[in-house]
This record gives C-alpha cells, structure tokens and sequence, in this order.
C-alpha cells in the first residue's frame, strides 16, 4: 500500500467515526423527557401527551375539545385545537415557529377552508409541512385532530 492509499484510507477512517459519532450524539445518549401537554378528555389513555427527544419534541394527536365537548363552531373547534397544541409546545419552552411537521386529520373536508384561516394566523415565520388528511370520524365527534413534530430554534 503506498502513501496515498493509506492517507485515503485514514481519511475514510476518520469521517466513518465521524460520522458515529453524530449519530450516537443525535440519537443515543439522549434521554427522553414525557410531558403531558394540556389536553383535555383523555386520562387513562396508553399514550404520552408529547415526547422530547433532544431538541425535537413529538406531538400526539390533539383535539379542540372545549369543556369535554366538540365546539358547534368548527371554527372554535380549529382555534381550540391550536390552542392546546401551543400550550404544549409552551410547556416545552417552544413556539408554533418551532414546528417543523404537522399532520391534520379532517373529518369533513369542506372545512379545508376555514382550517387554513385560523391556521395561518398561528405562525410569524415559516409554515411546516402538513398534510391534511380525509378521515372517517374522529374521537369524540371532533372534525380536526392534528398529530406534529418540533425542533427547538
């Protein structure tokens, strides 16, 4: 082996145990803190209310329950939903802005409209991406869940 096959070979080394090393700081050695977000109607449910992994907090699907019922509004219900997903991401010292992926389940997609309305007036930066979802009916009779993810800014 001559002198530029090995140099290539230590440099090949280096950036595999570079790359390891990335990898075990973005995903091992980190624990994971469980909050419960304020969301209301699910106690005693298998599930966490968020997860935060690093900087990057997972959300579960949330609704816009208001006093253990569905709002008549579907415009109240969307603002509520909104709500209670950014109370969550407030107990993990984050923002909407820090939102990076959203998913929206809807029950009846003629709302699309006054989904986006409200939804929209929840950001000062940049939208995450989102998908919106045709679903049959949702817990509780609710129109709208939405499921997201977070990275701290």
């Amino acid at each position: 082996m001559n002198i530029r096959e090995y140099t290539f070979h230590i440099a090949v080394a280096a950036l595999l145990l570079s790359v390891i090393l990335l990898i075990i700081q973005l995903t091992g050695g980190q624990g994971r803190d469980y909050i419960n977000p304020r969301t209301p109607a699910h106690s005693g449910t298998p599930f966490s209310g968020a997860v935060m992994i690093g900087d990057t907090l997972h959300l579960s699907g949330m609704l816009g329950i208001v006093n253990g019922q569905v709002p008549a509004d579907p415009a109240d219900e969307v603002r509520a939903m909104l709500n209670a997903v950014q109370g969550a991401l407030e107990e993990a010292d984050m923002t909407m802005d820090d939102l990076v992926s959203v998913t929206v389940y809807c029950s009846d997609l003629s709302l699309y409209d006054t989904f986006n309305d409200i939804y929209r007036s929840y950001f000062t930066t940049e939208f995450p991406t989102r998908a919106f979802i045709a679903s049959p009916p949702l817990l509780l009779g609710a129109r709208f869940e939405l499921q997201s993810v977070a990275v701290k800014r």
